[in-house]
């Protein structure tokens, strides 16, 4: 009699567990807190701490481009956190399929930070060219990769200008505009 009152009552236990606890893992649950997170880091929406600001910047180009040329694109204060952005351009090389325009996007020596020409973006050749039924527009628009991909964000600790580096001139150069922009917090 005792194992039967021991197995129904396992078995309400069961039933029990089954009825309130569905597809439910009896793991002990954890508490996984991001660095951002912590009581340290300001909330979000309040003053500075979290408020998603942006800077922007174009330039237009009116003449052929040389290798090396910089076009400073606009500024960040000191203390930025870059954690995206995107470049856009009109199609400045009119050679379709075999374009030659390579354009990067990084920073200046700030004095604090060394000068990275493409830690923002490594754009590669930039075609322009439209693409029927995706982008039935020419121009280039691209989102920010290079150290946002490997590190997550860019933390600036002085004032630094977003600049564009061209590393191969256009097959068949077309006047255009070229232009950042730059999403950032501060802290």
């Amino acid at each position: 009699m005792k194992q039967f009152k021991f197995f129904s009552c396992l078995a309400f236990i069961f039933l029990i567990l089954c009825i309130f606890a569905p597809n439910q893992s009896f793991a002990t649950p954890e508490t996984l807190t991001s660095t951002r997170a912590n009581a340290g880091f300001p909330v979000a929406g309040v003053g500075h701490g979290g408020s998603l600001k942006t800077a922007y910047g174009t330039y237009t180009v009116p003449a052929a481009v040389e290798d090396g040329d910089i076009f400073e694109l606009c500024r960040i204060p000191a203390g930025a956190i870059v954690v995206g952005g995107r470049f856009y351009a009109d199609d400045l090389d009119a050679t379709s399929g075999t374009a030659a325009l390579d354009i990067d996007i990084g920073w200046a020596a700030n004095g604090s930070d060394a000068a990275d020409p493409d830690g923002l973006l490594n754009a590669g050749t930039l075609s322009g060219d439209a693409v029927t039924g995706v982008k039935p527009e020419a121009g280039t628009s691209m989102p920010f990769g290079g150290v946002l991909l490997t590190a997550g964000k860019k933390e600036f600790a002085k004032e630094t200008v977003i600049q564009a580096e061209v590393n191969t001139a256009a097959a068949t150069f077309t006047p255009g505009i070229i232009g950042v922009i730059v999403n950032y917090l501060m802290d």
